[in-house]
């Protein structure tokens, strides 16, 4: 072995470590004596007998070599016993407590604080990193273990190394136990464990945990089995400033601030349970908050947790120990997937708060739906803050502030009515004018493509507004305006009425304060009435386009179920997919669903009651547009009528609108021959405006087919088959001469 000279110009000079890894090569270096030293004992051997069974043999000389840094070296002399590992193991201790002092990071330290690990468990970790550095410690250990096959560390082997009594081994032997800092953080795990137990336990053999490893060499980047499912936000970072007012900002500010300061890491942990849909600025107040603080933040989305490579069990306790080696405070997205009522996660999510109770001192959880855990720790805080829709004048800040100094400046004027129409999340109206930005480029290369930046704001903010509602629903794509709808005038002003509540709701509710004045019932609810046919459906869409919103028609096939409960939860997902997208619900024949309440006769009457009830509690808290259209007004409820709005009464059209209603049915591009009389289809036939079109329809197909200009004998062919279709004769009082045009 080398002398104490060669030992003593390895010992490093006091002073503070560059890095972690010059701290790990004197921690090496100590390491490599501590083994000399425990070699001292054994037998030198001269030549080498064992030659022709190399590799699978470690002699003395080969081991020697290898602590001497020449694999073919000869042994040395011995050093006096303990002084330079003493000595050298102080002046490591020095160097390590000047760099700590001057604020530089050293991960073996920093694991240590992290998971209080004493300076023996310490030293069980260097051990079980050395073969994962250089391979000359599998040889060393395998000599060590006098077999080569065992290349790792045992427990054994460990105590051999690090204890000087019988006492000190039977003592140490605790640090092992599974509840024990590195079994508990799972900083090192057990290799070829049989599951029978049949290997003793001082012969179990160890290593270090990769991502351990991996922290010890101070790499940064997270657990691989969670990288799909997780960010690194540092503080520094640029980001959008929070949403939320600064008074509650700085609540939540302190309140973290005070948690760190006054508790201990083991003493209490906070939760901090964001509520609210997505995009109202759940993540962008966290973001806000640990940049402020100076602190990192691992972002997590449970969905994809989930659908890991792992259970979610062991994903959520990979995740604790990722935020506890950062450090970094945790925040937690995607949770709706665990908090879902119609799924049983309760396993999952014990999982994840018990890693978040080992783990985070601070955790923030986001999600749209309430939660509260369950068997809170006495000392453990929850705060629950919640993230409403902004309301219309902070909607209107929110655009305006956006659109400030931007491409779409000149679409400044338009805020309010895009704050009154479409009630968008701060994370909606961000990604609503990114849209529109993309929108002006596209367009911006079309001349004369005609779009204003207004125009420009309302098509992405539609895009955006489409909404999910499944087979409960059906979008349906206005193409009609006022121009097209042929009304009296008092029904024209009703409909124009309805388009102006809308468009000035973000004056009367917002800058006249009406908002304060009224708790519930700020939507609109209107009620088209009247005969099939005569235009309910098509005054809706129109309503829709003049909005710039989106319609959707309401199945009350798949609303109303049979089942207990069901209709509710039906009607909710409606409500609930249409409020932020502020779409217009449009419910045909609503009397089938809006009927009026019976009197309980049994069980059937009592749960149909409770859904029509449930319908009205729903109605008054919707802030958008509601439009019921019924054939049978006298059906619908009481308690709805008193909440509707506007009452929109469509007549049986007369001949006057009649005629008006076929001289605007035909497009211009179509070609009419001179022989049409529309007045006199007017003046004959008594048709609601539906049948109209049917007819005008059937007969431009006819013409069609005979590739000559629309005639009189086309309208008459196709009138006589709409009269069939109704059972109605058709008789020559009726048509005249126009009778023997029939086929």
């Amino acid at each position: 072995m080398p002398g104490t000279a060669q030992l003593n110009r390895n010992i490093p000079a006091a002073g503070a470590y560059a890095d972690g890894l010059e701290h790990m090569e004197d921690e090496l270096r100590w390491l490599d004596l501590l083994i000399r030293y425990r070699l001292d004992g054994r037998n030198r051997r001269g030549a080498d007998p064992f030659g022709q069974l190399r590799g699978l043999v470690l002699s003395d000389d080969e081991i020697n070599g290898l602590l001497s840094g020449d694999a073919g070296g000869t042994p040395g002399a011995s050093p006096e016993r303990g002084g330079e590992l003493a000595d050298l193991a102080a002046k490591v201790a020095d160097r390590r407590s000047a760099t700590l002092r001057m604020g530089t990071a050293l991960p073996l330290a920093d694991l240590s604080r992290t998971f209080h690990l004493s300076p023996f468990e310490e030293k069980c970790l260097l051990i079980c990193l050395a073969p994962e550095l250089d391979l000359k410690y599998e040889k060393l250990f395998a000599y060590l273990h006098d077999d080569v096959t065992r290349q790792r560390p045992s427990i054994g082997l460990i105590l051999d190394l690090l204890c000087t009594s019988f006492r000190e081994r039977v003592a140490a032997r605790t640090v092992f136990d599974p509840r024990a800092p590195l079994a508990k953080y799972r900083l090192v795990q057990f290799i070829h464990d049989p599951p029978d137990g049949s290997v003793s336990f001082p012969s179990r053999q160890l290593m270090l945990n990769d991502r351990i490893a991996g922290y010890v060499l101070g790499h940064a980047q997270p657990d691989p089995h969670l990288a799909d499912a997780v960010r690194l936000v540092r503080p520094n970072a640029g980001g959008t400033v929070s949403p939320v007012e600064d008074r509650n900002r700085e609540r939540a500010r302190h309140l973290v601030h005070a948690h760190l300061a006054a508790h201990a890491p083991e003493e209490s942990r906070l939760v901090l349970f964001c509520r609210g849909p997505r995009g109202a600025g759940k993540r962008e107040l966290v973001e806000t908050l640990c940049r402020d603080l100076g602190l990192w933040l691992l972002v997590a989305d449970v969905e994809r947790m989930l659908a890991g490579s792992l259970p979610f069990g062991e994903m959520a306790w990979l995740l604790g120990r990722e935020a506890a080696l950062q450090p970094a405070v945790l925040c937690l997205e995607g949770m709706d997937a665990l908090l879902a009522g119609d799924n049983d996660h309760t396993s999952e999510l014990t999982s994840l708060m018990d890693a978040i109770r080992t783990f985070c001192r601070v955790t923030f959880v986001c999600s749209g739906r309430p939660w509260r855990p369950r068997d809170r720790h006495p000392s453990d805080v929850f705060i629950e803050l919640d993230f409403p829709l902004p309301d219309e004048s902070t909607r209107k800040r929110l655009w305006e502030e956006g659109l400030r100094g931007g491409p779409l400046a000149a679409g400044m004027g338009a805020a309010d009515v895009l704050a009154g129409t479409f009630r968008f999340t701060p994370g909606q109206i961000r990604q609503a004018l990114a849209d529109a930005r993309d929108l002006a480029v596209w367009h911006g290369g079309n001349e004369g493509a005609g779009w204003s930046e207004a125009d420009l704001l309302h098509a992405a903010c539609r895009a955006r507004s489409h909404t999910s509602l499944g087979t409960l629903a059906r979008r349906i794509e206005p193409v009609h305006t006022l121009d097209d709808i042929v009304l009296p005038a008092l029904q024209m002003a009703q409909l124009r009425e309805i388009c102006a509540q809308v468009r000035y709701r973000h004056l009367v509710f917002g800058q006249w304060g009406f908002d304060r004045k009224l708790s519930s019932g700020k939507g609109l609810t209107a009620l088209f009435t009247g005969p099939p046919g005569t235009g309910k459906t098509m005054a809706a869409a129109v309503v829709a386009r003049e909005l710039g919103l989106e319609l959707y028609r309401i199945d009350l096939s798949q609303v109303v179920s049979k089942y207990i409960g069901e209709t509710e939860k039906n009607l909710e997902r409606i409500f609930a997919g249409a409020e932020t997208a502020g779409a217009i619900l449009f419910f045909d024949e609503a009397d089938a669903l809006f009927g009026r309440r019976s009197e309980v006769k049994d069980a059937h009457d009592r749960y149909a009651n409770i859904e029509i009830g449930y319908l009205l509690q729903r109605m008054e808290e919707y802030s958008g547009i509601s439009i019921l259209a019924t054939n049978l007004r006298q059906n619908l409820d009481e308690a709805f009528t008193r909440r509707i709005r506007i009452v929109v009464e469509f007549p049986f059209p007369d001949e006057e609108y009649r005629e008006m209603i076929w001289q605007r049915i035909f497009s211009p591009e179509l070609p009419v021959g001179d022989d049409v009389d529309l007045g006199f289809l007017a003046r004959r036939f008594r048709l609601s405006g539906g049948d109209i079109r049917n007819v005008a329809l059937g007969a431009v197909f006819y013409a069609a087919e005979e590739g000559r200009p629309l005639a009189m004998a086309h309208l008459v062919r196709a009138l006589g088959r709409e009269l069939r279709k109704a059972g109605k004769p058709c008789t020559r009082e009726e048509f005249g001469d126009y009778l023997e045009m029939l086929a």
